[in-house]
């Protein structure tokens, strides 16, 4: 039984239905993980999320539109978070070193929560093609919130191109923090591999 809409058939409006589709979306993450997209079937998905194939089809259509909502909520937790760490970046009176260390110590562990789900959607290149765009909005939503939040810091060097200043920033940011939790890096090279990243960032901004 697999219907063609990508999309999920109707959006949750009780407690319940939430509480499944949570369970779906939870359980696809570790079925695609552990034996791959193509083999991570719906039934090895329900059967995980400890319910129905009949259920599961009631919230999903097929595969896809799980991995599209998957996707979404990645998506809309990394940019609420990268916002709330600009913003911490804009108004901390904190050193510029500490508040750095804070950032990637965050980034880290956002993409540590769903290593597989990282890999499945940028390493192996299954970010559903409608929401490449939106990553792109997104990232250049960032860049600009990035420029506007290192012009208002006193500790950092003044650049001619503040745009470009935070486009580098943001993408050294984002590439070493997924390399790091993606490459399952032992501890202590992540850790070795986080001040790293925090010293290049603060020689970068206030050279």
């Amino acid at each position: 039984m697999k219907k063609s809409s990508g999309q999920p058939l109707k959006q949750p409006s009780q407690q319940r239905s939430r509480i499944t589709v949570q369970a779906i979306l939870e359980a696809a993450i570790h079925i695609f993980d552990e034996f791959g997209y193509a083999a991570g079937t719906t039934s090895r998905i329900a059967s995980r999320a400890g319910v129905s194939i009949g259920s599961l089809y009631q919230c999903f259509p097929n595969k896809d539109s799980i991995l599209t909502a998957l996707a979404e909520q990645h998506l809309a937790e990394g940019l609420a978070l990268s916002v709330r760490l600009l913003e911490t970046l804009r108004t901390s009176t904190q050193a510029l070193e500490p508040v750095l260390h804070d950032i990637v110590g965050h980034m880290i562990v956002l993409h540590e929560n769903n290593p597989g789900l990282h890999r499945l959607l940028y390493e192996e290149g299954l970010l559903p093609a409608q929401l490449r765009q939106t990553a792109k909005q997104a990232e250049q939503f960032l860049i600009e919130e990035g420029a506007r939040c290192l012009s208002q810091r006193h500790d950092v060097a003044d650049v001619a191109d503040r745009q470009m200043q935070a486009y580098f920033v943001v993408h050294a940011i984002e590439h070493f923090t997924h390399r790091l939790v993606i490459d399952q890096a032992p501890v202590e090279f992540q850790l070795r591999g986080k001040n790293e990243l925090v010293s290049m960032l603060l020689r970068y901004l206030q050279a």
